[in-house]
């Protein structure tokens, strides 16, 4: 630090100086140092985001006893999936991705959850709510994917930016296709939805609406934050986005229950309110 300094003082004085003499005064082996930390720093860089990527890194470790309870969520992108490995890993539950916007259906949606079930998990059906489609195209969408009855958890509703459409509509137009969305589960005897969300998703159309803090969030939290739920009901924690599992070709989504085991075993008893 201090030869830095005392190099650069020295080149503000004579302005003549090229870079060349900048390193002589610099030192070689101050610059030797200067390149190598550089060339560490970037290398570690690198491999953080390589075992973050291919799962052995993760930033959010949930306490395994404040947090017993652990899934996923998945689509058609994990391809081909061995259930029973999963489950044989302490899964216990799994939300699967049933339909998306007003006229998409996931096509592994039906052959995951009878193997799912068949493994012993619990299962439930999550919709990725889009921005330019009606809340009423979108709720009979889901309707015709998922089954009329035996969903062991409630039905999810996916909030969040990422491939979502470019509009943005306003708070209260967003507001009333997700009522009129909930309205048409709840009137088919499904139960009261949970809401995945993310943070920026939240802040922007959730936290100002009070109608909303009547359904419980499943928070995307991959970094340990836990405030900005703002004391709403948090029911499920995403804490991973690149985990790997025995069972599963790529990366998956990791998720615990906010709550015991006992808990758990309460929410799956319920019937639909």
């Amino acid at each position: 630090m201090l030869q830095f300094y005392y190099a650069n003082s020295f080149i503000q004085h004579r302005p003549s100086l090229s870079i060349f003499h900048y390193r002589r005064a610099m030192g070689p082996r101050t610059l030797r140092w200067s390149i190598a930390g550089t060339a560490g720093a970037l290398v570690a860089a690198a491999l953080a985001i390589f075992l973050y990527l291919h799962g052995v890194y993760r930033f959010s470790y949930p306490d395994p006893v404040t947090y017993p309870v652990r899934g996923i969520d998945l689509s058609h992108h994990q391809g081909a999936v061995d259930w029973r490995r999963v489950a044989a890993q302490d899964i216990r539950f799994a939300y699967l991705k049933a339909s998306e916007g007003g006229d998409w259906s996931d096509a592994s949606f039906r052959s995951n959850l009878a193997a799912a079930r068949a493994a012993g998990l619990a299962v439930g059906a999550y919709h990725y709510f889009t921005l330019c489609a009606s809340g009423a195209a979108q709720a009979q969408n889901f309707l015709r994917a998922v089954p009329a009855a035996g969903l062991a958890l409630p039905p999810a509703i996916d909030l969040e930016y990422v491939g979502n459409c470019a509009a943005r509509p306003g708070n209260g137009r967003l507001a009333h296709e997700l009522k009129v969305f909930i309205a048409a589960l709840r009137a088919q005897g499904l139960r009261t939805p949970v809401i995945y969300s993310t943070q920026s998703f939240f802040a922007d159309y959730l936290d100002a609406d009070p109608a909303f803090a009547a359904y419980p969030l499943w928070v995307r939290n991959l970094y340990g934050e836990t405030a900005w739920s703002r004391g709403r009901s948090v029911l499920f924690r995403q804490f991973a986005s690149h985990a790997r599992l025995a069972g599963i070709a790529g990366p998956v989504d990791l998720n615990v229950f906010a709550g015991s085991k006992a808990q758990f075993a309460a929410l799956l008893a319920r019937a639909p309110d």
